[in-house]
């Protein structure tokens, strides 16, 4: 359900809008920014609003964007025929979570767990936590998408994540009532049906999933302490550098009561400024999918001839 491209995108394009203050609605509706933070401002009130399209469309020139709705069809092309067991899976799944009276139902199994699993798991978790941060670090370092610097800024990021996960209380029953209620309320706005409609969703209607999908994790997080919109809501930017199309900009932020910053380059295209990471990411995915399909279409003219 999304293309090679949002996956690898995503990461630097919200590195690059992790700020708060509204520029203005004119800017959110075309496509770049006036000035370059303005281009970041604007987006951050799409990025808040979960209208992932509207993101796209004023994120990405108009050329772009258009390629990589055309992409669409491209990826969902290729993935691999849906199984019985996949079949089996979604829909018991999405029946656990969308069926009558499923915020109790669901509790009422996980309840009992919450206990043995805080016994089982108290002293492991938080070895268990740096792990997991060592293995994202080791991800991140060798990540062909970021530059060394956003690199060094996932890093610090990182390390003020690593102690929250390692002293929230995962096994709280208050929240994890909370966010059975949350997961639930998610799956039956999604209204998802069957895999096969899954598969059939249009990029139009996947954007509109990743909204409903995007609230719901924002919730989540925030039953544990970790507020998004509070983090993008701390930013301040300060203009570095600007001239001959390029400039870069300094994001100044606060995550879990932790001050951090960023520097974000941006590249002027027909008067209108947009990440430069974020270009180069979506010209190079549309690319290779484009030599991706060239030899399968001309297989598919030669079987024809």
């Amino acid at each position: 359900m999304r293309l090679p491209f949002l996956r690898h995108a995503m990461l630097p394009l919200l590195a690059a809008l992790l700020l708060g203050a509204c520029h203005g609605k004119d800017e959110a509706a075309q496509p770049g920014g006036s000035t370059p933070e303005a281009a970041l401002q604007a987006s951050i009130e799409l990025l808040k609003a979960g209208d992932f399209d509207a993101l796209w469309k004023h994120a990405l020139p108009p050329a772009d964007y258009a390629n990589m709705r055309a992409d669409w069809s491209l990826q969902q092309r290729d993935l691999r025929p849906l199984t019985a067991e996949d079949r089996t899976r979604f829909n018991e799944t999405m029946q656990k979570l969308t069926g009558p009276d499923a915020e109790n139902r669901l509790y009422a199994e996980l309840q009992p767990q919450l206990a043995a699993m805080e016994r089982q798991y108290k002293d492991q978790l938080p070895v268990l936590i740096s792990v997991g941060d060592a293995m994202l670090k080791s991800a991140v370092a060798q990540s062909h998408t970021l530059s060394e610097t956003q690199k060094t800024q996932a890093g610090s990021v990182i390390d003020v994540l690593l102690p929250w996960a390692q002293q929230t209380p995962w096994f709280d029953p208050a929240r994890a009532k909370q966010a059975v209620g949350v997961a639930v309320a998610t799956a039956r706005k999604l209204d998802l049906k069957s895999p096969e409609q899954l598969r059939a969703l249009d990029f139009d209607a996947t954007m509109g999933k990743y909204a409903v999908g995007w609230g719901g994790l924002k919730q989540l997080l925030a039953i544990y302490g970790l507020s998004v919109d509070d983090t993008l809501n701390s930013v301040k930017l300060t203009p570095l550098s600007n001239s001959n199309g390029h400039a870069v900009v300094k994001v100044d932020y606060t995550l879990l009561g932790k001050p951090l910053s960023a520097e974000t380059a941006l590249l002027q295209e027909n008067g209108r400024w947009y990440s430069e990471d974020l270009l180069r990411n979506a010209r190079q995915s549309h690319r290779q999918l484009q030599q991706q399909a060239a030899p399968a279409s001309a297989a598919s003219a030669v079987t024809k001839d």
